[in-house]
């Protein structure tokens, strides 16, 4: 906090002085370009009327809003979508931001084009996924519609996209154009996650309000009594003494905000060797389980079962830090507070919170082995490397683990409840056993979430990437490929990007219904890694 102080943080962050985090060119522009995010409650407050008018017309004899999108652009209206629920006399709000087949048709078998609007968002109009979402589902609505088909979509994207073009040839007269001077993981408060929000029912002027609110309180020079510099100093400052794992525990009805932080976090702070770690979904334990990297942040309403689990962490010498959370309206102020804290704690790590360098470079390697076919399992050429891991067992991929490491699971199969319950099994095990921090990413939602932390981040992360057979092929409009092919090239660009960085990395291969196989390897883990 001192150190904040002397630096004049605060006043530097809100001037956009790019040079409180890194000071060359490049850099300060990149910079100097990403904090419309400040003040983009204070500015989209106005536009409101307008935006609540679109959703109204578009609403009309409606059943549900679905958003095809990806990682910043999805991750706020499923948070939404979870909190909030659906809303008497409004759509169901839904999101589908994965490539894996069988989820792609459930989404299309949600509700007809004429009940369904459909929000394609991507802010740089050029990402993969909103594309071919956007090239599938509107032949879907052209098939039942017709010349009409546009009119079930809405296009969020930056000014002067190549998805605003193509919006234009296809007759989508509902366009919002975004604040470019908002990155992704930023834009939860600008129309990226205010539209949807509205279109489902959400009092979208209130929970702006808490956003003011808590902006206003982020001015406070004095950092022990900013909301989002304190945290952001407890953040940086626990992250440089090693407790680089930061462990949510969060409660109903926010429960899924979790997903939302842990993108901002991840991508903002891993590069150049450090970062800190969003931990979201891991179950509380007891403290013997956890070595000395954690902090733990608990969001949510009171919590007996919660409250004593954390009592005793902090007890054993753990820190912990509680947001009292009781209605989802407030929302739009702990998304401010943890945007705000995030800018922070990077300048505290000395590194540029608001650039992505290894997301690209995982999109890159997509492209490139697109272009070759993919196929599960992963052909032998895809994700080379020296490193020598090639052809270890799970559990010698585990055995691996060190203190101080952290286990990530990245599947590549549908993202359920019921798949969630069968990799906990897994991970909590290798947590118990190894004492590390453990992780579990749905592909390719992870690869513009945790993916940047993967490859940019510390030498620390042990990953066994899941695949699984897709059980049905699912072709995409005006490409020579299926969704199929596209998720089998997302899983190999990624494992081949960890193994470009020496990542002890390996990939298992699993059936068109993993579950039998999942628990063989829960249980097989279990075993080796020596949980009591």
């Amino acid at each position: 906090m001192r150190r904040l102080e002397g630096e004049r943080a605060v006043s530097r962050v809100w001037s956009a002085d790019a040079s409180l985090w890194k000071d060359d060119e490049a850099n300060r522009r990149t910079i100097e370009n990403a904090l419309g995010w400040l003040t983009i409650a204070e500015r989209i407050t106005p536009e409101l009327p307008r935006l609540q008018e679109l959703a109204e017309r578009l609403r009309r004899n409606v059943d549900r809003v679905l958003v095809l999108g990806m990682g910043g652009s999805s991750l706020a209206p499923l948070v939404f979508a979870s909190s909030f629920g659906r809303r008497d006399g409004f759509p169901r709000l839904e999101v589908l931001d994965t490539t894996e087949p069988s989820s792609v048709r459930a989404a299309a078998g949600g509700s007809p084009p004429g009940r369904t609007v459909y929000v394609v968002s991507s802010k740089s109009g050029t990402t993969l996924e909103p594309n071919l979402f956007f090239d599938y589902f509107y032949t879907l609505a052209e098939e039942e519609l017709g010349a009409k088909a546009g009119e079930r979509f809405v296009v969020i994207t930056d000014p002067g996209t190549p998805l605003q073009e193509l919006a234009r040839s296809r007759n989508v007269e509902a366009m919002v154009l975004a604040d470019p001077a908002i990155g992704g993981r930023y834009s939860a408060l600008s129309p990226f996650g205010i539209v949807p929000a509205a279109l489902s029912g959400v009092d979208v002027r209130a929970l702006l309000a808490g956003a003011r609110e808590m902006a206003e309180n982020c001015r406070a020079e004095a950092v022990e009594e900013n909301p989002g510099a304190s945290l952001g100093a407890a953040m940086g400052a626990l992250a440089l003494e090693g407790r680089d794992k930061l462990t949510f525990s969060v409660g109903s009805p926010i429960d899924r905000f979790g997903m939302w932080a842990e993108q901002l976090i991840a991508e903002s702070t891993g590069k150049e060797g450090k970062g800190i770690l969003p931990v979201e979904g891991e179950p509380l334990g007891p403290p013997g389980v956890y070595g000395a990297d954690r902090f733990f942040v608990r969001i949510g309403p009171a919590d007996a079962a919660a409250d004593r689990k954390l009592a005793d962490l902090e007890g054993a010498g753990h820190p912990v830090a509680r947001f009292a959370v009781t209605d989802p309206i407030e929302l739009g102020a702990e998304m401010f507070r943890w945007e705000f804290a995030t800018a922070v704690a990077g300048s505290l790590l000395e590194i540029n919170p608001f650039d992505q360098p290894n997301v690209q470079e995982a999109k890159d390697r997509t492209n490139e082995i697109l272009g070759d076919r993919p196929r599960f399992p992963l052909l032998q050429g895809e994700g080379d490397d020296s490193s020598g891991n090639r052809g270890l067992s799970p559990p010698e991929l585990v055995g691996l683990l060190r203190p101080g490491d952290y286990f990530a699971i990245t599947a590549y199969f549908p993202s359920t409840a019921e798949n969630e319950d069968r990799l906990a099994k897994i991970r909590v095990p290798v947590r118990d056993g190894k004492r590390v921090a453990t992780t579990v990413g749905f592909g390719p939602r992870f690869l513009h979430s945790t993916g940047q932390f993967h490859k940019g981040g510390p030498d620390t992360g042990v990953f066994l990437q899941l695949t699984a057979e897709p059980a049905q092929s699912v072709p995409i409009p005006g490409r020579p490929y299926g969704f199929e092919r596209v998720v089998a090239a997302q899983a190999a660009g990624d494992l081949a990007a960890l193994r470009s960085h020496g990542r002890r990395a390996i990939s298992l291969h699993m059936s068109s219904d993993p579950a039998p196989e999942l628990e063989a390897l829960a249980a097989e883990l279990s075993r080796r890694a020596g949980a009591p």
